[in-house]
């Protein structure tokens, strides 16, 4: 066995980020999925840039790598009935059509299922497919804000603020993935298939982790913290005299290490700063200290004094940095894969001792894959395929 998950198939009718970055850890996995288009068209993603590569967006290519792609026009009636035959050779179906979309196909889980009761059928969409607004569209950003995230994103005093990256879409592709693999196991053990309902909003609510149990412990709301810690100080970042760095002091001891570290023992003996609880309460007074502290030295003579102390410590790196960083590289994190052109992707993180994730395909052009699929999964000969072409179901 080369892959964790080979020998499973996936259809992958989604498009945008959830449902794709699902499909294609799956893919890394070691599944192969098969990634539905609409002729012609495409995943709108595809022309979600600049920045574009080989005519196609950058946004597009961070998602579908280890993917075939097959057009299929599923509003003509022979390009559903093509999408049942390869959902009932699938082992998982994902989408994100709008809830009841595919029903109106002859795709939703009830139709598939009679044909294919151990079929693992993944719906992606914002609000799930049940409650009173089942039926809304939902995009990561509208999510952030209806979710919470936004409110406690942002400087103090400032105003909301998203995250710099899609997380609620990311972060949905990660439960669906695991929920996928879930079923997947019940099924081996004799469970079947199911329906697997994944929305934004829940796993936006889910998000908020320890922010969120502390309103529920406490009946609090949560505000906004910038690059602070509501609950631990010092944990935030600090201007240096040449860029900004990250101090994560997380227990009384770090603390008292970097005092000493630093020059300022005295800080660790102070009555108001000794314990985390007091520096919390003390935050206004103790962080403009540690202000005027980092802007003696330089970002990287603050790195090596923390090292040092064993205090954790680290730079705010642009993205350039980051793929560029030792560690990222040493750990594969930077891939490069041949299309037309050299595609460079980030690496996968998924780490499997004896089915290690592989990078087997770059993301598809589109339709790439149409003959490949339609003749070896159903079958198709040549002058069938041609003729589905003509008639613009492929």
């Amino acid at each position: 066995m080369d892959g964790a998950l080979d020998g499973v198939r996936v259809l992958d009718l989604s498009r945008h980020l959830a449902g794709p970055y699902c499909g294609m850890m799956l893919g890394d996995l070691g599944a192969e999925v098969i990634k539905v288009e609409r002729p012609g068209l495409g995943d709108e993603t595809r022309r979600w840039g600049p920045p574009f590569l080989e005519g196609e967006s950058a946004y597009y290519l961070c998602c579908n790598r280890n993917k075939l792609s097959l057009t299929l026009n599923l509003k003509q009636e022979r390009g559903a009935a093509i999408a049942r035959d390869l959902a009932r050779n699938s082992d998982v179906l994902i989408e994100n059509f709008r809830v009841g979309g595919l029903g109106e196909l002859g795709l939703g889980y009830a139709d598939l299922k009679a044909v294919h009761p151990g079929l693992v059928y993944c719906s992606i969409s914002g609000f799930g497919h049940t409650g009173p607004d089942r039926g809304l569209p939902g995009y990561d950003f509208l999510i952030q804000g209806r979710g919470g995230f936004m409110s406690i994103t942002g400087e103090r005093d400032g105003p909301p603020v998203k995250v710099g990256v899609a997380i609620v879409d990311v972060a949905t592709a990660l439960f669906a993935c695991n929920a996928i693999l879930a079923a997947l196991f019940a099924r081996e053990r004799g469970g079947g298939g199911q329906h697997l309902d994944m929305s934004l909003f829940d796993s936006q609510i889910a998000l908020l982790a320890n922010v969120g149990s502390n309103y529920l412990c406490s009946d609090e709301t949560p505000q906004r913290w910038g690059n602070a810690h509501a609950s631990i100080v010092p944990y935030q970042a600090f201007l240096a005299a040449d860029g900004y760095l990250v101090l994560t002091i997380g227990n009384d001891g770090q603390w008292h290490r970097f005092c000493e570290a630093a020059g300022v023992g005295e800080w660790a003996s102070d009555a108001r700063f000794a314990t985390n609880p007091e520096r919390v309460a003390h935050r206004d007074t103790l962080v403009p200290m540690l202000e005027g502290l980092f802007r003696q030295k330089t970002v990287e003579a603050w790195l090596q004094l923390c090292a040092g102390a064993d205090v954790p410590a680290g730079p705010v790196n642009t993205i350039d940095r980051v793929f560029a960083d030792p560690q990222a590289l040493s750990r594969g994190m930077l891939v490069e894969m041949q299309r037309r052109e050299t595609v460079r992707l980030a690496g996968t993180p998924l780490r499997l001792s004896e089915t290690p994730a592989r990078m087997r395909l770059p993301p598809p052009l589109l339709g790439e894959h149409t003959d490949e699929v339609l003749g070896r999964v159903l079958g198709m000969d040549e002058r069938t395929i041609a003729a589905l072409r003509r008639e613009g179901v492929v």
